[in-house]
């Protein structure tokens, strides 16, 4: 399954495709951000799924391909996704990583190694991936499980989504 794409030479949004959830698919309000570098590429996507009518996002989707310094983290620190999930929540509690499980997890016809993550704040659920293009996906949601059903929604978004208008 290739996920890798590269685009215009000076592209408005990322150069690999954003494995996430169809907007259309999603009853609730999307939002996405994108993590630039110094030279204008881009070392990250994330998606906020919001259900809660403004006041804080359900789940966050990021997309961070290799390189990407939010990639860097300490062995207890959380991901990228989870700090993002925590500041729209406007939640300044610390929360670390206190351990991990990896669970085998059939997405179409691929085999996924998706890495639980649990963490000292137990409504937060967290899972990691690789995809076969070396992008790293996790999801963070807040207060309700991450369950093997969810690997069937995940797809390559459409590149305009993340173009500039």
């Amino acid at each position: 399954m290739s996920f890798l794409r590269r685009r215009s030479a000076t592209p408005a949004g990322p150069d690999f495709d954003v494995l996430a959830m169809d907007p259309g698919d999603w009853p609730g309000n999307l939002g996405a951000g994108l993590l630039p570098a110094p030279d204008g590429t881009c070392q990250g996507v994330f998606l906020r799924y919001d259900l809660f009518g403004g006041r804080g996002p359900a789940m966050i989707i990021g997309n961070l391909p290799q390189g990407s310094p939010a990639r860097e983290v300490a062995e207890e620190e959380i991901p990228f996704e989870v700090g993002q999930l925590l500041l729209a929540l406007e939640n300044d509690e610390e929360v670390t990583v206190v351990g991990t499980e990896d669970t085998p997890v059939l997405q179409g016809d691929n085999l996924l190694i998706v890495r639980r993550l649990k963490l000292s704040e137990g409504r937060i659920s967290c899972v990691q991936f690789d995809r076969s293009d070396g992008v790293l996906v996790t999801i963070a949601a807040w207060d309700r499980p991450i369950t093997d059903d969810l690997y069937a929604l995940l797809k390559p978004l459409p590149a305009e989504l993340f173009q500039q208008g």
